[in-house]
């Protein structure tokens, strides 16, 4: 081929790129496009039992309700925790999510309510503990309940360790871990 005619072709293959880049944002403004895909709400296909443990900073939850709510914080289900701290409360079928599962400890405990957010229908053990309640909280912040929310808040609360530790978290000289070579 030509160099004269790879470079026209080059050159017109470029100007059409940065036309087409131009033109892609033109008209969209602020309304919403009509070819939107609308992605429906994931929903629990058949009645589910959900189960978990509830831990506070000082341990097991051995007293409480558990309460399954709705975007609008309308109860959808609600069970008692055991004496081991477990629940178990059946989600009815076609229940969309998210939901919250929420634990008011019992009155005579002056714990602050515990929370965890639920996304996903597929999964069923969800443990409600102060990490899960600030990750649902983050999530909230962040725009609500989804999936990409409960990543982004679920990453943020997770400590990074410095790039110079070893995978075992030894800094230094790792001949001198443990005192030394055995």
């Amino acid at each position: 081929m030509n160099i004269r005619v790879l470079s026209s072709l080059i050159r017109s293959t470029s100007m059409v790129l940065i036309a087409s880049t131009f033109l892609y944002g033109c008209g969209s403004g602020d309304k919403p496009s009509s070819a939107a895909i609308k992605k429906a709400m994931p929903s629990f296909k058949k009645a589910t039992t959900l189960k978990g443990l509830v831990t506070d900073n000082k341990g097991v939850v051995k007293a409480g309700e558990v309460k399954v709510t709705d975007a609008k914080n309308k109860v959808i289900a609600s069970g008692q925790l055991d004496t081991d701290g477990h629940y178990k409360v059946k989600i009815p079928a076609k229940t969309s999510v998210p939901i919250l599962l929420k634990v008011q400890p019992s009155e005579d405990s002056k714990a602050d309510e515990l929370m965890a957010a639920v996304v996903y229908t597929s999964m069923t053990k969800f443990d409600i503990n102060p990490l899960s309640t600030k990750i649902a909280k983050k999530a909230k912040e962040l725009g609500g309940y989804t999936h990409a929310n409960m990543i982004l808040a679920a990453e943020s609360m997770v400590d990074m360790p410095d790039k110079n530790k070893t995978t075992s978290g030894f800094r230094g000289d790792p001949t001198k871990q443990y005192g030394g070579w055995h």
